[in-house]
């Protein structure tokens, strides 16, 4: 069965020069300003493109002052462990990518992490329940199939593919348009994505096919 265009969404998350080497102080994946063109093909097949920025403040409450410090328990409700400061709102790690079209260009952005005690790592929900107002967009649109990409796999690209699965939207985590800061915990997320109903794809021939036959 063929979809119309106007039922297929991109979803950029996270896609900040913070999570690239662009900003080394922050929280560089390896190759994360590399996924620019894959996200741009992304786009080029959907009929509306949405994206997440993480938007935090210096002062958030999981903040620590050194990279040696991060990965530690906060006791916060909704921000597991603490985290150097990263895409702080004014800054150039809060900033897209260059390449990426203006935040005014996409159909719909989430902002995420505002709160001083929040951390979400996924783009559809604020904590467990209030959502972040894109999977009612994406309905509304009458979206169908998500194409996914960003930074960093193993955290907010993967809970955000998990989240829009639990929304009974059919997901293609397109692997180009991802990097992981972990290889090993790359392959776990990469592993729950699947076993949650995703379709991992390598190739623009095989995200061509997955728009225009479905699975």
């Amino acid at each position: 069965m063929n979809f119309p265009q106007s039922e297929i969404a991109s979803f950029d998350v996270d896609a900040q020069c913070g999570f690239s080497p662009l900003c080394p102080d922050e929280l560089p994946v390896p190759g994360g300003d590399e996924i620019v063109p894959a996200l741009n093909f992304m786009a080029s097949l959907a009929g509306f493109r949405v994206g997440s920025k993480d938007a935090h403040s210096p002062n958030a409450k999981w903040v620590v002052s050194s990279h040696a410090e991060m990965g530690a328990p906060t006791g916060l409700a909704h921000a597991d462990k603490t985290w150097v400061p990263h895409c702080v709102v004014g800054t150039p790690g809060f900033e897209l990518l260059p390449g990426l079209p203006k935040v005014t260009e996409y159909g719909y952005m989430v902002y995420k992490g505002l709160e001083l005690d929040l951390h979400p790592y996924g783009a559809v929900y604020h904590d467990d329940a209030m959502t972040t107002g894109v999977i009612e967009v994406l309905r509304a649109r009458g979206i169908r199939k998500v194409l996914v990409g960003g930074l960093a796999l193993e955290y907010c690209v993967k809970m955000t593919v998990l989240q829009l699965l639990a929304a009974v939207f059919e997901v293609a985590l397109y692997l180009p348009a991802c990097r992981a800061i972990s290889q090993e915990d790359a392959e776990q997320a990469l592993l729950a994505m699947k076993n949650a109903g995703a379709v991992l794809v390598n190739t623009e021939e095989q995200l061509s096919q997955f728009v225009s036959e479905g699975k």
